[in-house]
């Protein structure tokens, strides 16, 4: 039987590593061309450009397939692929739907079977639960900082002509993300940030 084997790996600071989620992928029979990676972005975070082409190379490899062939999205832990009760349910959902299947933890995720559902629950379920501790733990702790005089709120690293500029270059399709990145001297989820931040106003 004809497997296509997808990857995808994720880590929300620009200070994080990759590597060892490559070699996993790898280790778990994902071709290199077939890793997708998104470096400094968060898990909250949906819209996700590795996450999304890996989805969509699902959906075309399930359509092109031959008949008998599987077509997989593996993932090192579910925690990498979302950290949303209901974004990990909507993904896995989009991928199942169009005939792939989700492979986490080296195991296949089969939502037809209830341990397979109650499994996936718990994870999706500590995966959120882990997020919102940070988030908490880092507003209490600025509160802390705050309280004592240590905190008075961060300077933009980029000023408004700068983040104007960024998205002139963008649109203007001259830069790429790496590009902007050392353009001005910022983290990829900076460059996120600032695009999204102008489709979204």
């Amino acid at each position: 039987m004809n497997d296509v084997r997808i990857g995808y790996a994720r880590c929300s600071t620009d200070q994080q590593d990759l590597t060892a989620q490559r070699d996993y992928l790898l280790g778990a029979r994902v071709p290199e061309a077939g890793i997708h990676l998104d470096h400094g972005l968060s898990g909250k975070d949906r819209a996700r450009p590795a996450l999304d082409t890996a989805l969509a190379q699902i959906s075309g490899a399930r359509q092109a397939a031959p008949a008998g062939t599987t077509v997989t999205l593996v993932v090192p832990k579910l925690d990498r692929l979302g950290r949303s009760i209901r974004d990990l349910h909507d993904i896995a959902d989009e991928v199942t739907d169009c005939g792939g299947r989700l492979e986490f933890a080296g195991k296949v995720y089969d939502p037809t079977d209830a341990m397979d559902k109650m499994f996936f629950n718990i994870l999706a379920t500590f995966a959120e639960f882990e997020r919102d501790l940070l988030v908490q733990r880092t507003k209490e702790g600025m509160a802390v900082a705050k309280a004592k005089g240590k905190l008075t709120g961060g300077k933009p690293k980029l000023g408004p002509a700068q983040r104007k500029h960024l998205r002139e270059l963008y649109s203007a399709g001259t830069h790429t993300i790496t590009d902007l990145q050392t353009e001005f001297k910022v983290g990829r989820a900076t460059v996120y940030r600032i695009i999204q931040a102008a489709d979204a106003s």
